[in-house]
Parts: structure tokens; sequence; C-alpha cells
């Protein structure tokens, strides 16, 4: 085990990926969070662990490594978490075909499965059953509530691990092994940035220099739905297919995306592709949107949300579809097409950023990927 120490600036999903990943090694950790808790897009999602978006080998098995983090956290810190699986609603046929295509190639690798529209209402009384052909099931998806999730990993790598957290405290300053938060400074072995503020005031060139941009979502809360009612699985409607890289095996795809550039332009503009979760409350979390730009307007499109309640009646029949919030998020998203940004600032400085909405999935597998390779391999 080691003696060494580590600051990590930023307590979202990937700070603490990474902080828990230096704590379980013997690291001494410091986070720094400018805000009293995080506020960021760790919290502002579906709160899914979402293996199936990615494409089979390296990412998948990141994914899935995630999967097997998220549910050693939840078990050892009492965090709500529903290993429901996920279900992709298929109403024409070029949709059914990529959804056989998909679950051909990776019969054997993942745990996934055509259905017959019977087997997929089946497994969820949500799903509209007007016209529905069939259903691409996966078991593989969690869902946590963020929201209250990301607050009590902090919390228990406070608890288990002795992380120490500074809440409140913006880094203005890091030289090498040195910290500098206004008058104060602290120094560690090591520095990790998992901030995407930080990084952007800390290293403005190397952020500028960077294949990044940033994009903006729009989601929503649905009421709780009566008599403690559940829908199962995560519902997605087949947009989603054009959107995750896991569904450019299936040999149809480019078929259905061109359909999909007629029949669904303005989605595809806007990048609309829906889905819906349900946590422990009984409450339906809805989105979502994509824009991309370095600067976003801080209002909602109600057009856009309306656009999403609209598609998702398309393919669920839910008992109550009453709005109670709406807010939006806002992620660094790598433009050459990699899943994650590593960068060494300079000597002992890292930068981890731009897993691209993805965070909440990979995280915690990309993180102990990372820091296993240089803890465990130097000792």
């Amino acid at each position: 085990m080691s003696s060494r120490s580590a600051i990590v600036i930023g307590a979202g999903i990937v700070g603490l990926a990474t902080a828990r990943a230096l704590a379980i090694r013997g690291y001494k950790v410091t986070i720094f969070e400018r805000n009293k808790r995080a506020v960021g897009a760790s919290i502002r999602n579906f709160g899914m662990v979402w293996p199936i978006g990615q494409p089979t080998g390296p990412l998948f098995d990141r994914a899935m490594l995630s999967r097997s983090i998220w549910k050693q956290v939840c078990a050892e810190a009492n965090i709500w978490h529903d290993e429901v699986g996920s279900l992709h609603l298929a109403y024409h046929n070029d949709e059914l075909e990529v959804m056989g295509q998909y679950a051909q190639v990776n019969s054997g690798l993942r745990d996934c499965a055509l259905l017959t529209a019977g087997q997929a209402l089946q497994k969820s009384a949500a799903v509209n059953p007007d016209g529905l052909k069939g259903a691409l099931w996966s078991g593989t998806e969690i869902i946590v509530e963020a929201r209250e999730a990301i607050g009590n990993i902090a919390k228990y790598l406070a608890e288990k691990y002795a992380v120490e957290f500074y809440w409140n405290t913006a880094v203005n300053e890091v030289n090498g092994s040195t910290v500098r938060t206004g008058h104060k400074t602290y120094q560690a072995d090591e520095v990790f940035i998992c901030s995407g503020v930080e990084f952007e005031t800390l290293y403005p060139e190397l952020f500028a220099a960077a294949p990044i941009t940033k994009c903006k979502l729009q989601m929503m809360r649905m009421a709780a739905q009566p008599d403690n009612w559940r829908i199962g699985p995560a519902l997605c409607g087949s947009l989603s297919m054009v959107h995750y890289p896991g569904f450019q095996s299936a040999a149809s795809l480019p078929a259905l995306r061109e359909r999909y550039n007629q029949q669904y332009a303005e989605y595809l503009k806007w990048g609309i592709h829906v889905m819906v979760s349900q946590n422990q409350y009984g409450e339906l979390t809805v989105g979502d949107s994509h824009e991309y730009g370095l600067v976003h307007d801080p209002f909602d499109k109600e057009f856009i949300n309306k656009m999403i309640v609209d598609y998702l009646h398309t393919f669920t029949r839910l008992k109550d579809t009453r709005v109670i919030q709406t807010w939006n998020g806002i992620y660094a998203k790598l433009t050459n097409g990699q899943t994650e940004l590593v960068l060494e600032a300079e000597p002992g400085v890292t930068i981890i950023n731009g897993l691209g909405g993805n965070g909440m999935t990979l995280s915690f597998g990309l993180c102990e990927q990372l820091i296993s390779a240089r803890v465990d391999a130097a000792v």
C-alpha cells in the first residue's frame, strides 16, 4: 500500500472515482470542490449506468468494470440503486432489424436479447403496445438517483477512507505539487484536476489547444407515479440507437439513420433522443437533447422539451406525465472522437476530462484503470 498523498480537484463523479481509486491503494486523498456540494453535470443526468451504449471491446469492458464498482460502493454506502436493465422499443421493421443485428453480434458477449412485442410488454407495463414490433432487452443497466448518490459517495469516501473534503474552496493556482486556494497552500505528491471549470481556468492554454467542446442537454422530471407503480426497465425510443456508438455494430444502422434524417430531421438537429428512468420515489427522469459549443444559452428551449415529451408518448403509456422540474446540464466532449482526455499538465499534475456524457457509466472504470496502471505497476 502506498504512503503517498494526492489532491483531487472537483467532487463530481470523475473526482470521486479518482479519489476512490487512489484511496483504496493507500493514498491520503484530499478533494477540493468550489461549491458546497457537487452541482454540475454529475447530478443533472438520468442516473443511468449504461453499458449498452458502449461498443463491445475495451469501452464495454470499462463500463462493466464501472458497473461492478458502482454495485460495491452502493452496497457499502447504502445508496439506492436498481438493476432494472433497459428496453429499446421498435415500432418499425427497420428498427427491429437493427436491434436483431445488435443482439446477434453481441450474443454471448453481453446480456442482451431480441424480444417479441409480447415479451416486451411483460417486461414493462409502461410500454405503448400500439404498433409495437418488438424490443431489445439488455440486463446490464443500473439506475441510481444521481442527486443523492454523488453526495453520498463523498460521505462514504470520507468515512471509509478518510478522504478529506474542502467544500466551498476554489483552487486558483496549481504549481507542480503545490495547490493554492486564496491565501492558503497545500501540497501533495500528485494532483488530479477532475473539474472542467478548473481545467479551463488553471491551464487556459492547454484547454484552448485541446480538441474539446461543451454539450448542453435539457431534461425534465415527471411526477411520482400513482400507487407505487413501477415502469421496470429504463425505456428508450429507437432514436437512441443512432446516438450511442454501441449500436454501430449493426449493419443496417446507416439505412435507419437515413430514414431518421428524413422523418426526424429536427430531432437530429437538436440531438434529441428520448429515454426515461425511474427513481426510488417513483418519479420519472426524461430527456434529453444535445447542443454543442463552448458557450451556451443558460435558458431552456421550451420547444425542445415539447419535442422530447411528444416522442416519449410514441413509445410509453405512463400513469402521470405532469412535469414537475426542468433543467439543463453542460459537460465537456471531445471533438476528435476520443472518449476521454487524460493529460499531464506538468510533472505530477494530471487532467482527467471530456468523458462526453458517459461520466456515470465510465468514470469509475476509467479512473480505476488509470490509477491501477500507474500505482500497481510501480509496486
